[in-house]
């Protein structure tokens, strides 16, 4: 366990330093800012879609290092799947960071985001790490703000 628990920091602190894909899109055919009203983080984030696919997605925000590392490797894993399968990746990490104590969880597509499995026995972080992807579902919507208190 401690050699998950040490990549999990090690992949934290590189996404939260160096994010993938931090920038504002000017050609996004959707974007959605989202707010997690309970520690103030914010993200914008862009979506590129052609047709059904995830051509390019980037964003911006001012958050914790969970909230900007899981915006980060949300953008490297949804880029280039269809919508659906954005939306089940979604589903996938929403499980497995709300999941009970104890609780198996389906990891099937979510490559490094599993490391961020931990942040689900801290309640008060799964806000941080769930905000982009609440923006994803947003975005995927047509919606153009959403927050955490979403009912996503």
């Amino acid at each position: 366990m401690d050699d998950l628990e040490e990549l999990y920091q090690e992949l934290i602190m590189d996404h939260n330093w160096k994010p993938r894909n931090f920038r504002a899109m000017e050609d996004a055919t959707r974007s959605v800012d989202g707010f997690n009203p309970f520690c103030g983080d914010t993200v914008t984030l862009y979506l590129k879609l052609e047709g059904q696919v995830v051509s390019d997605v980037a964003f911006q925000g001012l958050g914790c290092a969970i909230s900007k590392a899981s915006a980060s490797m949300l953008t490297e894993i949804i880029k280039g799947k269809t919508t659906e399968e954005a939306e089940e990746v979604f589903d996938r990490f929403r499980q497995m960071l709300t999941r009970g104590l104890g609780e198996d969880f389906d990891a099937e597509g979510l490559g490094d985001l599993e490391v961020l499995s931990g942040v689900s026995q801290f309640p008060t972080r799964v806000k941080c790490a769930t905000l982009s992807w609440h923006a994803l579902r947003g975005a995927l919507r047509g919606d153009k703000t959403v927050s955490t208190e979403s009912s996503y």
